[in-house]
């Protein structure tokens, strides 16, 4: 069954980049989770969606929002993305695809692993999610238009 806005955000820990465990619950009732699940480490798109998000990293920290990036690559391949394109957020390695399927995130063309950006508040609740494949610009534009709904509600 798919999150969908208005739900608890379930919880989870993966391994990020640096090695280290990493829980949704670790930020409740501290920050709001920009959570980002994308296909693949160093394609095109995936490029431009993650440098998207590092270009307003700043932004997000102001806004007491961390963004998470998740996808099925291993955390050496995560590393290497990170020290590419020096993306500053935390990168989440689900080699099974649990989490994804957790959270019911739907596979593009029925193969491809989907594009899908959540945006939850320190209370754990999704208050909006954005879909897009091709849309990289948009899933950034999305979630800091959100954070400051949030921030004013």
């Amino acid at each position: 069954m798919a999150v969908k806005v208005g739900d608890m955000a379930p919880d989870f820990t993966l391994t990020s980049q640096t090695g280290e465990s990493v829980s949704l619950k670790d930020f409740q009732g501290k920050k709001s989770v920009v959570l980002y699940f994308y296909p693949k480490d160093d394609t095109p798109g995936c490029t431009a969606e993650a440098c998207g998000f590092r270009d307003s990293y700043q932004v997000f920290k102001d806004a007491g929002a961390e963004v998470i990036g998740i996808s099925s690559d291993s955390t050496q391949s995560h590393q290497q993305f990170v020290k590419k394109y020096n993306l500053p957020f935390i990168l989440l390695s689900d080699t099974g695809n649990k989490v994804r399927q957790l959270y019911g995130v739907p596979a593009a063309l029925w193969i491809l692993p989907g594009r899908v950006t959540y945006i939850i508040d320190k209370d754990g609740v999704v208050r909006h999610l954005f879909d897009s494949m091709l849309e990289f610009q948009r899933h950034v534009d999305e979630a800091l238009t959100t954070l400051k709904t949030i921030a004013v509600s």
